[in-house]
């Protein structure tokens, strides 16, 4: 049997973090892989381990902590996820609502994801830093299948301006400010943890795909529900299964770590320039 979402498991999760911030936030970040070093440029830091947060999800991807750490980020207010959560760890769809329901409880009107993806584009290659304009879910399965918190917002909602245009306007014309500029690509949602076949990324290409993942999806799909702006960013770290031999996931963090301080950097200047 399904089970149910309910309001007040949320609200308990985000009054908690509430109580210790305290103060409403507009801004968070969802840190993906290789993008720690952000948290370095962090002042004023207040940190909240995952465990200690009522109804909270707990990360099993590796032996480190998740945590909420709020502060702030080129002089705005900001709290920051260290770990996000995956249907590969065993999680339901439904389960996967939370994080980005407990960011709209504390406040948060704009979000940044960052994750690591597969260059499955022949014009995309390891390294590049890419803004999300769309993607492709044909995994055929929704974080807010179920019952339908009003609170929320509504059951049926259009997704077709998912990833703000504004603020993908805003990241392009930082990234030329820094010096250089980033791509824009449809990324595909696979469920994982296993990587892609060859043919399957063939597929993915004839369909559009430009990145493909095993993230990200289920924040933006909730986000949407919430009504929260989001703007997401791909590292590709890899080319996909069809492009290279043996893909064993190892080359993944060390092209993010290679690439993280520019993508620091491009954050930094969003957040510097972005609307209060």
């Amino acid at each position: 049997m399904l089970k149910k979402k309910n309001f007040d498991t949320y609200k308990k999760s985000a009054d908690y973090i509430l109580d210790k911030i305290k103060t409403k936030v507009e801004i968070a970040i969802i840190l993906g892989t290789g993008l720690e070093n952000l948290l370095d440029e962090m002042e004023d830091k207040i940190e909240i381990n995952y465990r200690d947060v009522p109804n909270f999800l707990i990360s099993t991807t590796n032996n480190s902590e998740g945590k909420f750490i709020f502060g702030k980020l080129s002089g705005k207010k900001v709290i920051c996820m260290t770990k996000r959560f995956h249907y590969y760890e065993g999680y339901d769809f439904d389960e996967l609502v939370m994080p980005v329901y407990v960011l709209k409880l504390l406040g948060v009107e704009k979000l940044i994801l960052t994750n690591a993806a597969g260059a499955v584009n022949y014009n995309f290659y390891p390294g590049d830093i890419c803004l999300i304009r769309d993607h492709i879910n044909f995994a055929g399965v929704s974080p807010t299948r179920g019952n339908n918190l009003a609170e929320f917002g509504e059951r049926f909602y259009p997704i077709d301006k998912l990833y703000d245009e504004k603020l993908r306007k805003l990241a392009k014309k930082s990234a030329i400010k820094l010096g250089f500029e980033v791509k824009e690509a449809v990324y595909f949602f696979t469920v994982g943890p296993f990587f892609e076949s060859p043919s399957e990324i063939r597929a993915i290409r004839t369909l559009g795909g430009d990145l493909v993942g095993m993230s990200t999806i289920t924040e933006t799909l909730t986000a949407g529900h919430c009504g929260i702006k989001v703007l997401a960013f791909s590292v590709a770290t890899n080319y996909s299964s069809d492009r290279i031999e043996n893909m064993d996931g190892t080359e993944v963090e060390d092209v993010a770590r290679e690439v993280s301080p520019k993508l620091k950097n491009l954050i930094l200047k969003i957040i510097e320039e972005i609307d209060d």
